[in-house]
């Protein structure tokens, strides 16, 4: 087949929030066509790619026209006649052109949107699902949803000071098993908030948003719910947290104010003891953002402490940056790394993020953004990478469920041959 690249152009689009984004289309040579969409997020770390946003009276400022202009000139300008199949030639290229350290002049959401595309487009052109044209033969791992069944933080307007409260089917046999038990989990979360009076309103990323009286109520709550649905906390379900701490670190650095639920002002030594708290009180499988990214010596600390019963993930210290990885891997300051896709802003440099974990014995942690679209590039990818587990949102809003749908899918397709585990 000729996966040559003909033409690719782009058009702005609604994310799940209502904010525009970047929707990319690519055209082989052969006829093949493919489209992408590029999700945004609300809790970002300082040095990630940068959205290029049009800062002008449409849409709050949030408009992307100069994004999507600058993939139908500068980009597709440079990216036509060139073979779909060389992912890496297509992503530094477009690195290259734009010439920024940060993406920031033609916008990591214009060159994601084509990295993308391109890779759907050359995957089709050879016959293969993504999963398999992007990690080969023997990319069967279906992997583990890390569900957001309560959200707080950022992602909603509630008393909750840590952004999110994951489930995690890691006892299950298989994908499709895993996925009912945090989605049966899920409504009966909803009933028990119901019956308490509590609101059964959504955030953004689908998790329940109630006004806890703490941060701890959050967890009882969830614990009821695992044992209301008939299955058993720590060895059905556990329990995943994103603190997301720069949402409570007003200078990202070892001091935090968690006074909206009571907790008051803390240093790290004070987080880290609470911490060790509910560790050895509940069952804690994965902690995601501990400490602010400027509060390096917080993350090695936490890691020192608790890596050896739980994964430690960094996000915002990281961005799937092989820059910031690596001095974490040094460090020992994780030892796993969030990976998002639009964090750094193609897939050749997540792919490289991804395989850095693995040579330092890292896990990896695939995940969506808080304002998506019905994309479901994250489910193949995450298969792809073997990474094990993945969080992409809740049990409820289209464009969350489309990634599951897809994994199920996925796991459908591979019929005897998936794997369904944590580790």
């Amino acid at each position: 087949m000729n996966s040559i690249i003909k033409s690719i152009s782009a058009l702005e689009i609604l994310d799940s929030r209502g904010n525009p984004t970047v929707r990319t289309y690519v055209t082989l040579e052969d006829g093949t066509k493919s489209v992408a969409s590029v999700p945004s997020g609300a809790s970002t770390g300082q040095n990630e790619a940068i959205e290029l946003r049009d800062n002008e009276k449409r849409y709050n400022g949030t408009g992307v026209q100069n994004a999507v202009n600058n993939v139908n000139t500068e980009i597709a300008n440079a990216l036509i006649g060139k073979n779909a199949s060389d992912q890496k030639l297509i992503d530094y290229t477009m690195i290259e052109l734009d010439g920024t350290d940060n993406k920031s002049r033609l916008g990591a959401n214009a060159i994601l949107g084509v990295s993308m595309a391109v890779a759907k487009a050359a995957a089709e052109s050879a016959n293969l699902p993504l999963y398999s044209y992007l990690g080969g033969t023997n990319a069967v791992r279906i992997p583990v949803p890390c569900m957001n069944i309560l959200n707080g933080g950022e992602h909603a307007d509630n008393s909750v000071d840590f952004q999110e409260f994951m489930l995690v089917p890691h006892g299950a046999p298989t994908f499709k098993e895993g996925l009912r038990y945090v989605a049966e989990t899920f409504h009966t979360l909803k009933g028990i908030l119901k019956n308490k009076g509590m609101a059964t309103s959504v955030g953004d990323e689908g998790g329940f948003a109630p006004n806890c009286s703490s941060n701890e109520e959050a967890i009882e709550l969830i614990i009821e719910a695992i044992q209301k649905a008939n299955y058993k906390p720590g060895i059905d379900l556990s329990i995943a947290i994103d603190s997301a701490a720069n949402s409570f670190s007003p200078n990202l650095d070892g001091n935090y104010d968690l006074s909206w639920s009571g907790l008051g002002k803390m240093k790290t030594v004070d987080l880290l003891e609470k911490s060790a708290e509910w560790i050895e009180k509940y069952p804690i499988i994965l902690w995601e953002d501990p400490v602010s990214e400027g509060d390096w010596d917080g993350y090695v600390d936490f890691t020192k402490r608790f890596g050896n019963k739980i994964e430690v993930v960094g996000d915002d210290n990281f961005v799937t940056n092989t820059k910031y990885i690596k001095k974490g891997i040094e460090l020992g300051a994780c030892n796993s790394a969030l990976i998002k896709l639009n964090q750094i802003g193609t897939v050749t440099e997540s792919i490289e993020a991804v395989r850095m974990c693995r040579e330092a014995g890292w896990r990896y942690f695939l995940s969506h953004r808080s304002g998506e679209t019905e994309d479901t590039f994250l489910a193949d990818f995450a298969v792809a990478m073997d990474g094990g587990h993945l969080k992409t949102g809740s049990a409820c809003r289209g464009e969350r469920i489309a990634k599951y749908n897809r994994l199920l899918e996925i796991e459908h397709e591979l019929k005897g041959r998936s794997e369904y585990r944590w580790k």
